[in-house]
Protein backbone atom coordinates (compact mmCIF):
# COMPACT_ATOMS: atom_id res chain seq x y z
CA UNK A 1 0.00 0.00 0.00
CA UNK A 2 2.79 2.39 0.95
CA UNK A 3 4.66 1.44 -2.22
CA UNK A 4 1.65 2.35 -4.43
CA UNK A 5 1.28 5.70 -2.70
CA UNK A 6 4.99 6.47 -3.17
CA UNK A 7 4.72 5.54 -6.84
CA UNK A 8 1.71 7.84 -7.27
CA UNK A 9 3.60 10.76 -5.64
CA UNK A 10 6.60 10.12 -7.91
CA UNK A 11 4.32 10.16 -10.97
CA UNK A 12 2.83 13.48 -9.87
CA UNK A 13 6.28 15.01 -9.34
CA UNK A 14 7.37 13.85 -12.81
CA UNK A 15 4.24 15.27 -14.44
CA UNK A 16 4.63 18.65 -12.74
CA UNK A 17 8.33 18.79 -13.63
CA UNK A 18 7.62 18.05 -17.28
CA UNK A 19 4.93 20.74 -17.40
CA UNK A 20 7.21 23.34 -15.82
CA UNK A 21 10.13 22.57 -18.10
CA UNK A 22 7.93 22.42 -21.19
CA UNK A 23 6.25 25.74 -20.51
CA UNK A 24 9.56 27.46 -19.80
CA UNK A 25 11.27 26.21 -22.96
CA UNK A 26 8.53 27.04 -25.43
CA UNK A 27 9.24 29.84 -27.91
CA UNK A 28 7.12 32.92 -27.52
CA UNK A 29 4.77 33.78 -30.37
CA UNK A 30 6.36 37.19 -31.00
CA UNK A 31 9.80 38.69 -30.40
CA UNK A 32 10.08 40.74 -27.20
CA UNK A 33 12.24 43.57 -28.67
CA UNK A 34 13.79 44.15 -25.23
CA UNK A 35 17.44 42.99 -25.38
CA UNK A 36 19.92 43.35 -28.22
CA UNK A 37 23.40 42.30 -29.35
CA UNK A 38 25.56 43.67 -32.15
CA UNK A 39 25.05 42.03 -35.56
CA UNK A 40 27.65 39.48 -36.63
CA UNK A 41 28.71 41.59 -39.63
CA UNK A 42 28.27 45.06 -38.06
CA UNK A 43 28.86 44.95 -34.31
CA UNK A 44 27.53 48.50 -33.91
CA UNK A 45 24.08 47.57 -35.34
CA UNK A 46 21.58 46.03 -32.89
CA UNK A 47 19.87 42.69 -33.47
CA UNK A 48 17.34 41.21 -31.04
CA UNK A 49 19.16 38.88 -28.65
CA UNK A 50 16.57 36.16 -29.25
CA UNK A 51 17.37 36.09 -33.00
CA UNK A 52 19.48 33.13 -34.13
CA UNK A 53 22.07 33.53 -36.89
CA UNK A 54 21.25 30.98 -39.61
CA UNK A 55 23.36 32.14 -42.54
CA UNK A 56 26.30 34.47 -43.21
CA UNK A 57 28.32 35.24 -46.32
CA UNK A 58 31.91 34.15 -46.32
CA UNK A 59 34.78 34.93 -48.62
CA UNK A 60 34.88 37.58 -51.30
CA UNK A 61 31.27 38.62 -51.91
CA UNK A 62 29.63 41.78 -53.23
CA UNK A 63 27.27 41.68 -50.27
CA UNK A 64 28.14 41.10 -46.65
CA UNK A 65 24.94 39.79 -45.08
CA UNK A 66 23.73 37.82 -42.10
CA UNK A 67 20.34 36.13 -41.88
CA UNK A 68 18.73 35.76 -38.46
CA UNK A 69 15.78 33.51 -37.62
CA UNK A 70 13.25 35.32 -35.48
CA UNK A 71 10.02 33.32 -35.05
CA UNK A 72 6.92 35.47 -34.90
CA UNK A 73 8.35 38.23 -37.10
CA UNK A 74 6.05 39.22 -39.97
CA UNK A 75 7.37 40.78 -43.16
CA UNK A 76 4.07 42.51 -43.89
CA UNK A 77 4.03 44.33 -40.55
CA UNK A 78 6.04 47.44 -39.95
CA UNK A 79 9.16 47.14 -37.83
CA UNK A 80 8.22 47.64 -34.18
CA UNK A 81 8.83 51.12 -32.82
CA UNK A 82 10.88 49.67 -29.95
CA UNK A 83 13.38 48.20 -32.44
CA UNK A 84 13.59 51.42 -34.48
CA UNK A 85 14.21 53.38 -31.27
CA UNK A 86 16.95 50.92 -30.27
CA UNK A 87 18.63 51.26 -33.67
CA UNK A 88 18.59 55.06 -33.29
CA UNK A 89 19.93 54.84 -29.73
CA UNK A 90 22.94 52.94 -31.13
CA UNK A 91 23.64 55.99 -33.35
CA UNK A 92 22.05 54.87 -36.63
CA UNK A 93 19.83 57.20 -38.68
CA UNK A 94 17.21 55.93 -41.10
CA UNK A 95 17.71 57.08 -44.70
CA UNK A 96 14.79 57.79 -46.97
CA UNK A 97 14.82 55.56 -50.06
CA UNK A 98 12.37 55.67 -52.96
CA UNK A 99 11.54 51.98 -53.22
CA UNK A 100 12.40 50.45 -49.88
CA UNK A 101 9.75 47.72 -49.89
CA UNK A 102 10.33 45.59 -46.80
CA UNK A 103 13.88 46.95 -46.54
CA UNK A 104 15.08 49.92 -44.52
CA UNK A 105 18.42 51.67 -44.94
CA UNK A 106 20.37 53.05 -41.99
CA UNK A 107 23.48 55.21 -41.93
CA UNK A 108 26.06 55.87 -39.23
CA UNK A 109 28.98 58.00 -40.33
CA UNK A 110 30.21 56.39 -43.56
CA UNK A 111 28.65 53.00 -42.76
CA UNK A 112 25.42 51.87 -44.40
CA UNK A 113 23.25 48.93 -43.36
CA UNK A 114 20.18 47.50 -45.09
CA UNK A 115 17.65 45.82 -42.80
CA UNK A 116 15.10 43.62 -44.55
CA UNK A 117 12.27 41.97 -42.68
CA UNK A 118 10.54 38.77 -43.78
CA UNK A 119 8.25 36.20 -42.18
CA UNK A 120 10.20 34.63 -39.29
CA UNK A 121 13.59 36.10 -40.25
CA UNK A 122 15.49 39.31 -40.90
CA UNK A 123 18.61 40.09 -42.92
CA UNK A 124 21.33 42.61 -42.09
CA UNK A 125 23.24 43.56 -45.27
CA UNK A 126 26.29 45.77 -45.73
CA UNK A 127 26.98 46.51 -49.40
CA UNK A 128 30.69 45.77 -49.93
CA UNK A 129 30.97 48.25 -52.79
CA UNK A 130 29.96 51.05 -50.44
CA UNK A 131 32.71 49.98 -48.05
CA UNK A 132 35.25 50.09 -50.89
CA UNK A 133 34.02 53.52 -52.07
CA UNK A 134 34.32 54.92 -48.57
CA UNK A 135 37.88 53.60 -48.24
CA UNK A 136 38.83 54.91 -51.71
CA UNK A 137 37.32 58.29 -50.85
CA UNK A 138 39.37 58.48 -47.67
CA UNK A 139 42.54 57.51 -49.56
CA UNK A 140 41.97 60.14 -52.27
CA UNK A 141 41.35 62.80 -49.60
CA UNK A 142 44.70 61.95 -48.00
CA UNK A 143 46.44 62.12 -51.39
CA UNK A 144 44.97 65.58 -52.08
CA UNK A 145 46.18 66.99 -48.76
Amino acid sequence: MLCKRGLHVAEMICAVTILLIGSGCGASAEPSWETFDGAANVKSFPVPKEANKTEQTTGNSDLDYVRYALPGLKGDDSIPEAYLEEIESWGWKQKEVEDGGSSLVFEKGKSIVHLSVHDDFLIITVPSQLKKQAIQGLESNKANE
